[in-house]
């Protein structure tokens, strides 16, 4: 099956490009991303903290199957509804160092919309190791559960 989420990563740089499109409204994709309950939903983890503004914050946790818990935090930067969200990203307890997210959502039609994600890592070889780990299978899946339970949301 064709992965609908993209990932552009030029040889030697340290960035990547995130490109998904979807078949839903832009402001039920920008609602995806910051709804506690949605984000939740779509990426299997526990909310802790999601202040969506700018100088903001958010702090999620997942348990593994073998019940360790592992932290992710970050700053919200900018913040502009429906336009979008700039903010770093750091896997906590781990030897990645924190990431810079450039987070886009454009309006294709009144029904699809594209969302742009552009990743700065500290270093090329940094992003490299990300792209070792199931990253792409692991975006994908996530972008598709997030299509399938906001598209339950609009019936």
């Amino acid at each position: 099956m064709e992965r609908k989420t993209k990932i552009d990563a030029e040889s030697g740089k340290q960035e990547l490009t995130i490109t998904r499109e979807f078949d839903l409204p832009l402001d039920l994709l920008f609602k995806a991303y910051t709804d506690a309950e949605i984000v939740e939903q779509w990426m299997g983890t526990k909310v802790l903290k999601l202040e969506n503004k700018k100088h903001g914050a958010y702090q999620f946790e997942t348990t593994d199957p073998k019940g360790n818990k592992h932290g992710f935090n970050g700053v919200i930067h900018e913040f502009v509804p429906n336009q979008k969200i700039i903010r770093t990203f750091e896997m906590e307890n781990t030897p990645f160092s924190v990431q810079l997210e450039f987070l886009d959502f454009i309006k294709l039609s009144n029904d699809t919309c594209k969302l742009n994600i552009h990743v700065v890592y500290r270093s090329v070889a940094q992003r490299d190791q990300i792209l070792q780990l199931p990253f792409a299978q692991g975006i994908n899946m996530a972008h598709n559960r997030l299509q399938d339970i906001v598209l339950k949301l609009t019936k």
